[in-house]
């Protein structure tokens, strides 16, 4: 049986070539048994990949400039009458490749790629799918997104997939698995990541359909999902699927596999996500002696690093520290003193020494890795530039300087604006940016950066997330500031019930959204919706948390003055937060009082 796997490109492979038979296939499609190889990288640092043909896999391309190859012959006189040749579809699929391999650009390629598929829709017998059109689609795809048109390749892939038909056998399955992977490539770099994720899913079902539930090609599949759900940030369907894949490799593979490894590095990523620091840290260490039995240097210290994250969470400074100095020595022994994996190790030294309270030492390592960062050596990408140095505007922004933590974000932003796939992570800097903005009063740009984030994420499928949730709260803050109390009631409600939904009632970041919707209300005059708002939550407080937190004093004061304005005394039996506020209920304006209003924390 043929094998069907995921369409994984390597995180350093050059530009996409596009592959096709040398002979015109006279048979149905005869997919590649290919496995991904291992990744190099730290599961954190996943970017999307970029889309691929399915049986004509995506190759990696020579430098096109340096290359001067003999053009192909001119075939200008090709006639549309004449595509109901059976020859001719598999002859223009070489042409494709040809106009690739000679440098003369995509553009042409992709002319013969789609006079490909009319002449094999052309000569498909009536009834029969025809597996040559679904492949020349897939190259066509291909061919949009390595000339940027994403948009253009989506209803080409899903024409691709209705081609075959699964029960047909399993050349059929491969067409459609590959079709799904593609396409779920396709969305994840244009930023849509719940359908990215939905055309894995589906191709998944169909992989394990006709390989079984414990193939090794099942395996690598299923650890791809698990990292787009990390994007996601769905930690818990990321953390069954990498459950799997482990259970897979550990019957397929020999001990301390180097799959295994990077299934316990993805494990412990997502460990970490879940404030699990001691299983994480426990993944790291059997994925470091798996790399050190096989000899992988360089992935043993970015594990190290990884180890170093997890000491510094659990305030083990001094192993934190061990475990970071020992990555900086072989990352500047084996890749010099200038790689940006240097300076991703000095930003790391700067925030431990941040917490530490050894503020020279912390200032020094950013300064050290702006350095790095500012004369970036070759090969360095845009991505690894923004990374840094969105982490150490935070650290700027622990010093009180969010001056200059804004201009690192700026700068951040800059670097991604142009590159596909990024829209979730600039989303998510233009949410710091907002954030920095409201800090230094510059309320107006904080709330047009949020109103931009938001609609980005809204985009890339992350309007469940606890994040969104949050980001929805900090530009209601920032409406109140400019007495945009509407504006600000209606992002304060859908904040809250994400978080309800993400973190539940007592999680602060809810609790913080309740007492914001209570003080917003108040100032709409809409005091019973605040009064009741405020009896939840003091309820929640009284018989879940505790009274000892200061926002519980702050909280029942608040209430006592709005039931005396109401003439009324506290009710003890506080109604269910569904039924809180009536969405029927009649809004008026009152002048905005000097209420204090409540805020907590952004956080990335």
């Amino acid at each position: 049986m043929p094998g069907l796997v995921s369409v994984k490109t390597p995180p350093d492979a050059p530009p996409l070539r596009i592959t096709v038979p040398d002979e015109p296939p006279h048979t149905p499609i005869r997919p590649e048994t290919i496995r991904s190889e291992p990744k190099s990288n730290s599961p954190a640092t996943r970017r999307p990949p970029s889309p691929s043909p399915s049986t004509s896999r995506a190759k990696p391309s020579p430098d096109r400039g340096s290359a001067k190859k003999k053009s192909p012959p001119e075939k200008s006189l090709i006639n549309e009458s004449s595509l109901d040749n059976p020859d001719l579809g598999p002859f223009l699929l070489k042409l494709a490749r040809d106009t690739i391999a000679s440098g003369e650009g995509p553009s042409k390629a992709l002319d013969y790629a789609l006079r490909a598929s009319k002449s094999f829709e052309k000569c498909a017998v009536e009834g029969e799918p025809s597996l040559d059109l679904a492949m020349s689609l897939h190259v066509v795809a291909a061919i949009y997104c390595s000339l940027g048109k994403f948009e253009e390749a989506v209803p080409v892939l899903e024409r691709a997939i209705k081609v075959p038909e699964v029960p047909r056998g399993a050349d059929h399955a491969l067409a459609v698995f590959s079709g799904y992977m593609q396409l779920g490539d396709t969305h994840s770099m244009l930023g849509q990541l719940d359908r990215s994720i939905e055309c894995y899913k589906e191709g998944l079902k169909i992989q394990m359909e006709a390989l079984g539930d414990n193939d090794p090609r099942v395996a690598e599949t299923c650890r791809y999902l698990a990292e787009a759900h990390v994007q996601a940030m769905q930690f818990d369907e990321a953390e069954n699927l990498c459950k799997k894949t482990l259970e897979i490799h550990r019957v397929h593979s020999p001990p301390a596999s180097l799959e295994e490894a990077a299934d316990r590095r993805l494990m412990a990523l997502i460990c970490e996500a879940k404030g699990d620091y001691e299983s994480a840290l426990e993944h790291l260490v059997l994925a470091s002696m798996a790399m050190i039995a096989n000899g992988q240097e360089n992935e043993v210290a970015a594990i190290d690093v990884s180890i170093g994250n997890i000491y510094s969470s659990l305030t083990r400074f001094d192993e934190a520290v061990f475990s970071y100095q020992k990555a900086l020595t072989v990352f500047k022994s084996s890749k010099g003193d200038n790689h940006p994996s240097v300076a991703s190790v000095f930003v790391r030294l700067a925030d431990l020494y941040y917490k530490t309270g050894k503020l020279r030492e912390s200032r020094s390592y950013c300064e050290n890795a702006l350095r790095i960062y500012a004369k970036p050596v070759p090969g360095t990408t845009a991505e690894e530039i923004a990374s840094g140095m969105t982490e150490i505007s935070a650290i700027y922004e622990l010093f009180n300087e969010p001056e200059e933590a804004l201009k690192l974000l700026q700068k951040a932003m800059k670097l991604l604006e142009d590159k596909p796939g990024q829209q979730s992570t600039i989303a998510g800097i233009e949410a710091r940016v907002g954030v920095m903005f409201y800090m230094v009063g510059r309320y107006e740009e904080s709330r047009s950066s949020f109103e931009s984030a938001v609609a980005k994420l809204r985009a890339s499928g992350e309007r469940k997330s606890a994040f969104f949730g949050v980001v929805l709260n900090q530009m209601g803050l920032a409406c109140v500031q400019l007495f945009k109390i509407d504006e600000a009631a209606e992002l304060f409600e859908e904040a809250r019930e994400i978080l309800e939904q993400e973190c539940g009632p007592c999680h602060q970041d809810t609790l913080g959204v309740y007492s914001n919707l209570a003080a917003t209300y108040d100032a709409m005059g809409r005091i019973e919706d605040a009064i009741e708002i405020l009896e939840y939550v003091l309820k929640l407080r009284e018989e879940k948390l505790g009274t000892a937190n200061p926002d519980f004093d702050d909280e029942k004061k608040r209430l006592a003055e709005l039931l005396k304005e109401a003439g009324r005394s506290r009710n003890k039996k506080a109604k269910s937060l569904e039924n809180l506020i009536d969405p029927n209920s009649k809004r008026t304006k009152k002048e905005t009082s000097s209420k204090k209003w409540s805020a907590f924390g952004f956080r990335s």
